[in-house]
């Protein structure tokens, strides 16, 4: 995909890993200065760790946002076996560590029979409103054990298990220092290397696993949230490595 695709007031962009959608609207406003001033939107949000396509709608679009909010996405998937974070990915707090993997057939085999409607929580760091705020920001004051996490439906259409490879401890400490070290803005990144430095010093010479694939959900699907209770399905622990969205509807990377 080049950088930008025009149909009329549809723009597709890809978003970069470490950027905001805010950050890509602000990108695509300086490579095309003629939408300085204009109303610009996104549909459907990417977390700072998630990279992929972005829907940015300009002008008029920008009213007919919640069309292109209800459509079907396409994500890649990488998922960590052995660690927990309070955001459910790399960006979060190590909070749990356990020397744990499932076999790659038995991987294969719980993504085949995930398919379907069922209920889903939402992660504590979204932005569902609870109580008049936000889920992450009872999750900052360290509050989210006083209220109830709400659930909503959402559908698994299609999964393809894809691959499965192991870092050791100091290559997937690398990894994580270059993934965050991308973000900007303050999202407690120097606490949270830090954190991820020492459970993985404690983690020594181990290999860790991490396994790959593609996943076809609804509207409001959260894969951090699928990735957590799909380790804990198995009695582990787990959380997401990378996010690739590749496809929302028919629009394609």
């Amino acid at each position: 995909m080049s950088s930008v695709q025009e149909k009329k007031d549809i723009h597709l962009v890809y978003k970069n890993l470490g950027e905001t959608p805010l950050n890509s609207i602000q990108r695509f406003k300086k490579d095309n200065p003629v939408y300085e001033g204009l109303p610009i939107t996104y549909a459907g949000r990417l977390d700072p760790m998630a990279e992929g396509l972005l829907i940015l709608l300009a002008g008029d679009s920008v009213n007919n946002k919640d069309k292109y909010l209800d459509l079907p996405k396409i994500y890649v998937v990488e998922m960590l076996w052995g660690f927990e974070t309070d955001t459910l990915d790399l960006l979060g707090l190590a909070t749990l560590k356990k020397e744990f993997s499932v076999p790659k057939e038995e991987v294969r085999k719980y993504l085949e029979k995930s398919t379907g409607k069922f209920e889903q929580k939402y992660p504590a760091y979204s932005s569902k409103p609870v109580q008049g705020k936000p889920m992450f920001q009872w999750a900052r004051e360290g509050r989210i054990g006083e209220i109830d996490i709400p659930e909503h439906e959402v559908s698994l259409f299609e999964t393809k298990y894809l691959s499965r490879r192991t870092l050791l401890g100091k290559d997937l400490l690398t990894e994580i220092y270059t993934k965050v070290g991308l973000v900007s803005g303050d999202f407690r990144q120097k606490e949270i290397l830090e954190k991820w430095k020492e459970v993985l010093i404690e983690g020594g010479g181990r290999d860790f696993v991490v396994d790959k694939f593609e996943l076809r959900v609804s509207s409001g699907f959260y894969v951090r949230q699928f990735v957590k209770d799909f380790a804990e399905t198995f009695g582990g622990v787990a959380t997401t490595f990378h996010i690739q969205r590749t496809q929302i509807g028919d629009y394609k990377i």
